[in-house]
């Protein structure tokens, strides 16, 4: 691959409060030293809801020599909200460009499942029932057809808005059932998962994607850390209890078992399949989620990073040893990308 990245958070915006409480510059100056020199990666997509946050950190990735990729990840928003974050953040990138960094922008992710105006239902969890949930073939297909003609529809207009104000290379992060166009795209995004029920087709699915023509980004793949999660493909949060009101993780509805090195084979295997298909550029999903913190003791139910897919596992107001002053530890992941991006 000539792009080997990986997902950083910045902070995801859901209904006024941030997922990351604490957004702090030397923070994440030194978390992307550690991408860049320990994980050997060469491009970090930096993904969140707040664009100030977004140009802080993709100008200090730029700064240590990464290709940026500039990805607002817009949440529970209208179809006007959304356009005016990516205005805002197309101007923001375009003057990290101009200042020689190689930047990428990806002007939004799963937007048909992650905000209003596709499809019906409050909140993202109700959209996506929806959709799984569909037992009737016909009325699926039509349904994903609706929601495809509306998604395209809405890139129009946002790759337009887009290009006014940005001059470097835009992409987008689908899912698959929204058949993106992707002609006016310079690059093909999608966020690809493995799961069991898909196994078998995944390897020739990703070559069949490769075979367009266009350079290919898997813009999102990884896995949780409980046993079982990689069979769940993208579904793996689903085990997480969540607040009705601010979106944050309460506890898992089970217990589960830690499965470090299941998380670290799932992406070890999808990057070889991706090396083998050609694909351009990939980027696993996440260094670290705030707010899944690892709590190995007590009722384990409250062991929130068991569920999540970040390479680190985020302490509860402690430091880790490994990188001291770090409030994280690194997962068998950490090493098993580090090793794989290394060659």
């Amino acid at each position: 691959m000539r792009a080997k990245g990986i997902s950083y958070h910045t902070g995801f915006v859901l209904n006024g409060a941030n997922s990351r409480e604490r957004f702090d510059q030397d923070l994440v100056k030194r978390e992307l030293g550690i991408i860049r020199d320990d994980l050997h990666c060469t491009a970090v997509r930096v993904i969140g809801g707040d664009s100030e946050r977004l140009e802080l950190a993709a100008r200090d990735a730029a700064e240590l020599g990464l290709e940026v990729w500039f990805s607002p990840y817009p949440l529970e928003l209208t179809t006007q909200e959304m356009l005016a974050l990516f205005a805002d953040c197309a101007e923001r990138a375009e003057r990290l460009r101009r200042q020689g960094a190689e930047v990428v922008f990806v002007a939004g992710a799963e937007l048909s499942v992650m905000n209003k105006g596709f499809l019906p239902g409050d909140t993202q969890r109700d959209r996506l029932g929806l959709l799984l949930g569909q037992r009737d073939p016909d009325r699926l297909r039509e349904r994903v057809g609706e929601l495809s003609a509306l998604v395209n529809d809405f890139l129009g207009n946002a790759i337009t808005l887009v290009r006014e104000r940005f001059g470097g290379r835009v992409t987008y992060a689908a899912i698959p059932l929204e058949r993106v166009d992707w002609a006016p795209f310079d690059i093909v995004g999608v966020d690809l998962y493995r799961s069991a029920e898909v196994a078998e087709r995944f390897a020739e699915g990703v070559r069949t994607l490769v075979a367009q023509g266009k350079p290919v980004a898997i813009t999102e793949f990884g896995t949780a850390t409980y046993r079982g999660a990689g069979d769940r493909g993208g579904r793996v949060l689903e085990v997480v209890e969540f607040s009705k009101d601010t979106g944050a993780a309460i506890r898992l509805d089970g217990e589960y078992v830690r499965d470090e090195a299941g998380q670290a084979a799932y992406l070890r295997e999808l990057l070889e399949i991706f090396d083998d298909a050609g694909v351009d550029s990939a980027f696993v999903f996440l260094f670290a989620l705030d707010g899944f913190v690892h709590r190995p003791d007590g009722d384990p139910r409250d062991d929130l990073d068991l569920a999540s897919p970040g390479i680190v596992k985020v302490l509860d107001n402690r430091h880790g040893h490994t990188y001291p002053g770090m409030p994280w530890e690194p997962k068998a992941a950490f090493t098993a990308l580090a090793e794989y991006y290394r060659g």
